[in-house]
C-alpha cells in the first residue's frame, strides 16, 4: 500500500439518538452494505468498520450501537463497545436529524461526547431529503446551541447530498498516516458476520417491535453443492417459546417471507446464488448470561 505525500487516515464514529440515520450514512459513505438498517431502535450491536477510500486519504468508519440505558447484560456490554469507541476514534460526528427538534436525548448524547477530549467534533443535520429548507434552517441553529462543533453540515445518506463535504472535513481532522487497509477492502466484518446480520435485519423488518433484542442469529454451516449451489444453515435465537412462535407465523408463513427476503440480500452480498434454511432456536434470558453472550458473540 502506497500513499500520496500528506495522505491521512484515521478514524470516524457517528452517534445520536435511534434511527436518525448513521448506518444509512456508513453504507453510503463506504459505497457498499456494511451494517444493516431497520425502522426499530438499537439495531447496531457491534463495533462495525466500514472503510472509505479516496485518492488523499481513508476514514474507517466505526459505526457503534446507540448509547442508551442498559437494562440487561447485553445493553451494559453494548454500552461498553460504545465508551471504548469513543476513547479511540479522531472525529466524532453526531447526527441530529432535520426532520426532528431537538430534544432531550440529543442533549444529552451532546453532553455525554464532550468528555471525549481526543476526537474533533462535528455536527451531521440528516434526513435533509424529508425536510423544507425552512425545517433544515431551524434544526441547524438549534444544532449550533448544542455543542462546540468544528463544522455543522446538513446532509442526506439516501440521496447522496453533500457527503462529498462530510468526507473533505473529516479527512481535514485526521492524522497523516500510511493506509490502514488495502484499496479493494470495504469492511473488516466477516462475511458469515455480515450474512447473519442481513438475517437479522430480515426478522427485525418482518416481526413486531417486542424483539429486536431477543433476537440473534448464528452461520451453522455453509456447504458447497456439486451444481454450484451454496447452501447456508442459520440458526435464529430467541428468548421465550413464544417469540419463537412469532417467528414462525402461522403454518411457518412469517419464517418464509424472512428467509426469502435475507436469500436476495445474501445473494446480492457473495454474488451468487444460495439456499438458506433458518432454524429458529430458543435460549432461555442468553441477554443476561456472560456465558451465552459470549457462545452468540456478543
Amino acid at each position: 500500500m502506497s500513499a500520496q505525500p500528506h495522505f491521512r487516515a484515521g478514524f470516524v464514529t457517528f452517534v445520536g439518538r435511534p434511527n436518525v440515520g448513521k448506518s444509512t450514512l456508513m453504507n453510503a459513505l463506504v459505497g457498499d452494505k456494511i451494517a444493516i438498517t431497520s425502522s426499530k431502535p438499537q439495531t447496531t450491536r457491534m463495533a462495525i468498520r466500514g472503510i472509505v477510500h479516496r485518492h488523499e486519504g481513508q476514514i474507517i468508519i466505526v459505526d457503534t450501537p446507540g448509547i442508551h440505558r442498559p437494562r440487561t447484560l447485553l445493553g451494559q456490554r453494548l454500552n461498553d463497545v460504545v465508551t471504548h469507541t469513543l476513547g479511540e476514534v479522531d472525529v466524532i460526528a453526531m447526527c441530529i436529524p432535520a426532520t426532528d427538534p431537538v430534544g432531550p436525548g440529543d442533549r444529552f448524547i451532546a453532553e455525554s461526547i464532550r468528555e471525549y477530549h481526543r476526537a474533533t467534533k462535528i455536527a451531521l443535520v440528516t434526513k435533509t431529503d424529508i425536510a423544507s429548507p425552512s425545517t433544515i434552517a431551524q434544526r441547524l441553529l438549534e444544532v449550533n446551541e448544542l455543542g462546540d462543533w468544528a463544522t455543522i453540515i446538513p446532509i442526506s445518506g439516501q440521496t447522496g447530498e453533500q457527503l462529498d463535504i462530510v468526507v473533505t472535513e473529516i479527512l481535514a481532522h485526521l492524522p497523516e498516516s500510511q493506509p490502514l487497509y488495502e484499496a479493494d477492502t470495504t469492511s473488516e466484518q466477516s462475511m458469515e458476520t455480515r450474512m447473519g446480520e442481513l438475517i437479522r435485519e430480515a426478522t427485525l423488518e418482518g416481526v413486531s417491535d417486542e424483539l429486536p433484542h431477543s433476537i440473534a442469529v448464528t452461520i451453522d454451516e455453509m456447504i458447497e453443492r456439486d451444481d454450484g449451489l451454496l447452501q447456508v444453515y442459520a440458526n435464529l435465537w430467541v428468548e421465550r417459546d413464544s417469540q419463537k412462535g412469532i417467528i414462525i407465523g402461522h403454518k411457518g408463513s412469517k419464517l418464509k417471507g424472512i428467509g426469502s427476503e435475507a436469500r436476495a440480500g445474501i445473494e446480492k452480498l457473495l454474488g451468487r446464488r444460495i439456499h438458506l434454511a433458518i432454524h429458529v432456536k430458543v435460549s432461555k434470558e442468553w441477554q443476561r448470561d456472560a456465558s451465552k453472550l459470549d457462545k452468540l458473540g456478543l
